[in-house]
C-alpha cells in the first residue's frame, strides 16, 4: 500500500467515525429533546379546572396538563378518555394515587403536583420548567403560622402599604369552624382590619391581589365573623380544596363564599388575576 493510499484510508475511516459520533449525538440530543410541563400553568389548571360543571380548558394550560395525564395513563392510574387537557377530579384523584405510590400522605398526597411528585412523573416523558415550591410549613408572619412561600408573599404585600398587616389566622390549622375548612392546608391567612379606615382596607386587598393572593375583604352580613381580609395564595400547591375552590371563584370574578355571588371589590382595587411567581417576573 502506497502512503497515499494509506493516508486515503484513515481519512475514509476518519469520515466514517465522525458520521458515526455525529449519529450518536443526534441521538442522545432527540431523547433528551422531551416536551417542557409548566408547573405553574399545570397548577393554575389544577385550581381552576376541578369545579367546573364541564370539562372546559384553562386557557394556556392544557397542553401541559396533558402530558401529565398521558403520564398518569401510562402508568395506570388515568382512563384514556381522561387524558383531555382538563385537570378535573378524575386527573386529581389520579395524581393522588401517583403521591401515593410514591410514599407521600396528607397534604403531600392531596392530587395538587408537588416539584418533587411532577418530576418523578415526568422521567422519560416529559421536563419540569417553572416549578412551585411552598418551601418550610413552620414559617411565620406576625406569629402566625404560614409556609415561606406565603410568607414572602405578605412581605412583598405589607411593604406596598403604610401599615402593617397584622394576621389573625394562619394556615395548617383548622382551630376555625367558621373558616369551613380553608386554613387546613397552606396559603392561607385572615387579616384584621379593625384599625384600618374603609379605604385602608381596601387598598389592603388591593395590595395582596397585586403579589398573587386571591383576596376579599370579608364582612359581618355575610357570616358569623368581624369585618376581616380573607387571602389565599393563588396556586399554593399546599392548598385545601375548600381553598382552591375559592381561587377557581376569583378566577371567575366571584367572592369565594358559598353563594359564589359576584365579586364586591370596587373596581379601582381590582388588579388582572395573577400568581407569585408570576408577580416576581414582573
Amino acid at each position: 500500500m502506497t502512503g497515499r493510499t494509506r493516508r486515503w484510508v484513515l481519512s475514509r475511516g476518519a469520515v466514517v467515525t465522525a458520521a458515526a459520533a455525529g449519529a450518536s449525538s443526534l441521538l442522545s440530543t432527540e431523547a433528551l429533546a422531551l416536551p417542557a410541563v409548566d408547573m405553574e400553568l399545570v397548577l393554575l389548571a389544577a385550581q381552576v379546572d376541578p369545579p367546573k360543571a364541564d370539562t372546559g380548558l384553562t386557557p394556556g394550560a392544557s397542553t401541559h396538563v396533558i402530558e401529565v395525564e398521558r403520564a398518569l395513563n401510562a402508568k395506570g392510574l388515568l382512563a384514556s378518555g381522561a387524558v383531555d387537557g382538563h385537570f378535573g377530579t378524575s386527573t386529581v384523584s389520579a395524581y393522588a394515587a401517583w403521591q401515593r405510590s410514591l410514599g407521600y400522605s396528607g397534604l403531600d398526597a392531596n392530587g395538587i403536583p408537588g416539584p418533587t411528585s411532577l418530576t418523578r412523573l415526568g422521567e422519560g416523558r416529559f421536563t419540569v420548567s417553572r416549578p412551585v415550591s411552598t418551601g418550610s410549613r413552620t414559617d411565620t408572619y406576625g406569629g402566625r403560622r404560614v409556609n415561606t412561600r406565603t410568607r414572602n408573599m405578605l412581605a412583598a404585600a405589607d411593604g406596598m402599604l403604610s401599615w402593617s398587616l397584622t394576621l389573625s389566622q394562619g394556615s395548617y390549622t383548622s382551630s376555625n369552624p367558621s373558616s369551613a375548612g380553608t386554613h387546613d392546608g397552606g396559603g392561607v391567612v385572615d387579616i384584621s382590619v379593625t384599625s384600618l379606615t374603609t379605604t385602608q382596607r381596601w387598598e389592603t386587598v388591593r395590595a395582596l391581589r397585586t403579589v398573587g393572593f386571591a383576596a376579599w375583604l370579608r364582612n359581618p352580613s355575610q357570616g358569623d365573623w368581624p369585618y376581616h381580609i380573607h387571602a389565599a395564595a393563588v396556586s399554593d400547591p399546599d392548598m385545601a380544596q375548600a381553598a382552591r375552590n375559592q381561587t377557581h371563584d376569583y378566577y371567575f370574578g366571584r367572592n369565594g363564599l358559598a353563594s359564589h355571588a359576584a365579586d364586591d371589590t370596587p373596581s379601582a382595587y381590582r388588579v388582572a388575576f395573577t400568581w407569585w411567581e408570576k408577580y416576581q417576573r414582573g
